[in-house]
Protein backbone atom coordinates (compact mmCIF):
# COMPACT_ATOMS: atom_id res chain seq x y z
CA UNK A 1 0.00 0.00 0.00
CA UNK A 2 1.05 3.57 -0.91
CA UNK A 3 2.03 5.39 1.86
CA UNK A 4 -0.37 8.43 1.38
CA UNK A 5 -2.90 5.85 1.33
CA UNK A 6 -1.86 4.44 5.11
CA UNK A 7 -1.55 7.68 6.13
CA UNK A 8 -5.15 8.90 4.78
CA UNK A 9 -6.30 5.77 6.12
CA UNK A 10 -5.04 5.87 9.64
CA UNK A 11 -6.64 9.88 9.55
CA UNK A 12 -9.78 8.55 8.60
CA UNK A 13 -9.73 6.30 11.82
CA UNK A 14 -8.55 10.07 14.05
CA UNK A 15 -11.49 11.31 12.43
CA UNK A 16 -13.99 8.03 12.96
CA UNK A 17 -12.71 8.15 16.78
CA UNK A 18 -13.75 11.99 16.91
CA UNK A 19 -16.99 11.31 14.62
CA UNK A 20 -17.99 8.78 17.41
CA UNK A 21 -17.20 10.45 20.57
CA UNK A 22 -18.81 13.64 19.30
CA UNK A 23 -22.26 11.71 18.97
CA UNK A 24 -21.56 10.43 22.50
CA UNK A 25 -21.83 14.00 23.88
CA UNK A 26 -24.29 14.79 21.84
CA UNK A 27 -26.53 11.94 23.29
CA UNK A 28 -25.26 12.37 26.79
CA UNK A 29 -26.23 16.33 26.31
CA UNK A 30 -29.63 15.51 25.45
CA UNK A 31 -29.68 12.49 27.92
CA UNK A 32 -31.27 10.52 25.16
CA UNK A 33 -28.76 8.69 23.00
CA UNK A 34 -31.24 7.13 20.66
CA UNK A 35 -32.56 11.04 19.76
CA UNK A 36 -28.44 11.90 18.83
CA UNK A 37 -28.10 9.30 16.62
CA UNK A 38 -31.19 10.54 15.02
CA UNK A 39 -30.09 13.77 14.40
CA UNK A 40 -26.66 12.68 13.33
CA UNK A 41 -27.98 10.22 10.72
CA UNK A 42 -30.23 13.39 9.16
CA UNK A 43 -27.43 15.54 9.00
CA UNK A 44 -25.71 12.36 7.67
CA UNK A 45 -28.29 11.60 5.33
CA UNK A 46 -28.62 15.52 3.95
CA UNK A 47 -24.81 15.28 3.31
CA UNK A 48 -24.58 12.30 1.59
CA UNK A 49 -27.09 13.66 -0.86
CA UNK A 50 -25.55 16.60 -1.56
CA UNK A 51 -22.07 14.51 -2.16
CA UNK A 52 -24.05 12.62 -4.45
CA UNK A 53 -25.42 14.79 -6.46
CA UNK A 54 -22.47 16.22 -7.01
CA UNK A 55 -21.74 13.17 -9.15
CA UNK A 56 -25.22 12.55 -10.36
CA UNK A 57 -25.90 11.37 -13.88
CA UNK A 58 -29.05 10.56 -16.01
CA UNK A 59 -30.06 6.83 -15.37
CA UNK A 60 -27.68 6.37 -12.39
CA UNK A 61 -30.29 4.39 -10.91
CA UNK A 62 -31.11 1.61 -13.50
CA UNK A 63 -28.84 -0.49 -12.14
CA UNK A 64 -30.73 -0.75 -8.49
CA UNK A 65 -32.51 -3.96 -9.35
CA UNK A 66 -29.57 -5.70 -9.83
CA UNK A 67 -28.79 -5.35 -6.33
CA UNK A 68 -29.16 -8.16 -3.68
CA UNK A 69 -31.85 -6.24 -1.04
CA UNK A 70 -29.68 -7.94 1.54
CA UNK A 71 -26.92 -5.57 0.54
CA UNK A 72 -29.00 -2.24 0.84
CA UNK A 73 -29.51 -3.22 4.75
CA UNK A 74 -26.09 -1.94 5.51
CA UNK A 75 -27.61 1.55 6.02
CA UNK A 76 -29.51 0.71 8.64
CA UNK A 77 -26.23 -1.59 10.07
CA UNK A 78 -24.51 1.32 9.89
CA UNK A 79 -27.42 3.84 11.22
CA UNK A 80 -27.34 0.69 14.04
CA UNK A 81 -23.55 0.75 14.73
CA UNK A 82 -23.02 4.28 15.42
CA UNK A 83 -26.10 4.30 17.80
CA UNK A 84 -23.90 1.09 19.67
CA UNK A 85 -20.58 3.13 19.58
CA UNK A 86 -22.14 6.26 20.70
CA UNK A 87 -24.20 4.60 23.63
CA UNK A 88 -21.31 2.43 24.45
CA UNK A 89 -17.95 4.81 24.58
CA UNK A 90 -19.28 6.84 27.57
CA UNK A 91 -19.78 3.82 29.45
CA UNK A 92 -16.26 1.90 28.63
CA UNK A 93 -14.50 5.08 27.65
CA UNK A 94 -12.37 5.93 24.23
CA UNK A 95 -9.48 3.77 24.77
CA UNK A 96 -11.54 0.41 25.40
CA UNK A 97 -13.70 1.22 23.01
CA UNK A 98 -11.65 2.10 20.36
CA UNK A 99 -8.76 -0.70 20.45
CA UNK A 100 -11.80 -3.31 21.08
CA UNK A 101 -13.53 -2.06 17.71
CA UNK A 102 -10.18 -2.13 15.81
CA UNK A 103 -9.60 -5.72 16.47
CA UNK A 104 -13.42 -6.84 15.77
CA UNK A 105 -12.91 -4.69 12.43
CA UNK A 106 -9.17 -6.81 11.74
CA UNK A 107 -10.82 -9.90 12.76
CA UNK A 108 -13.61 -9.26 10.26
CA UNK A 109 -11.51 -8.44 7.49
CA UNK A 110 -9.88 -11.48 7.95
CA UNK A 111 -12.69 -13.56 7.46
CA UNK A 112 -13.84 -11.10 4.47
CA UNK A 113 -10.83 -11.43 2.87
CA UNK A 114 -9.80 -15.30 3.80
CA UNK A 115 -13.59 -15.91 1.59
CA UNK A 116 -13.51 -13.25 -0.79
CA UNK A 117 -17.11 -11.75 0.40
CA UNK A 118 -18.38 -9.01 -0.53
CA UNK A 119 -16.20 -8.43 -2.81
CA UNK A 120 -13.09 -8.06 -1.17
CA UNK A 121 -9.82 -9.84 -2.89
CA UNK A 122 -9.13 -13.36 -1.60
CA UNK A 123 -6.74 -13.07 0.82
CA UNK A 124 -6.04 -16.71 2.50
CA UNK A 125 -5.24 -15.81 6.50
CA UNK A 126 -1.61 -18.02 7.00
CA UNK A 127 -0.58 -18.97 10.49
CA UNK A 128 1.31 -16.10 10.64
CA UNK A 129 -1.85 -13.89 10.17
CA UNK A 130 -3.46 -16.18 13.19
CA UNK A 131 -0.64 -15.33 15.34
CA UNK A 132 -0.70 -11.58 14.86
CA UNK A 133 -4.29 -11.50 15.08
CA UNK A 134 -3.77 -13.07 18.73
CA UNK A 135 -0.60 -10.41 19.25
CA UNK A 136 -3.49 -7.90 18.22
CA UNK A 137 -6.03 -9.52 20.69
CA UNK A 138 -3.05 -9.61 23.78
CA UNK A 139 -2.46 -6.15 22.70
CA UNK A 140 -6.17 -4.62 23.30
CA UNK A 141 -6.59 -6.65 26.81
CA UNK A 142 -3.13 -5.33 28.13
CA UNK A 143 -3.84 -1.93 26.69
CA UNK A 144 -7.25 -1.37 27.51
CA UNK A 145 -8.39 -4.49 30.32
CA UNK A 146 -6.14 -4.47 32.70
CA UNK A 147 -4.73 -2.10 36.00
Amino acid sequence: MKLISVVFTLFLGIILAVHLAMNGEVGAALKNPRVANALFWFIGALTALAIGATGWQSGVLTGVREINPLLLIAGGMGACLVFAIAWMLPQVGARAMFVTLIAGQVLGGMALSHYGLLGSPIQKVSPINILGAAVMIGGVVLSTYTT
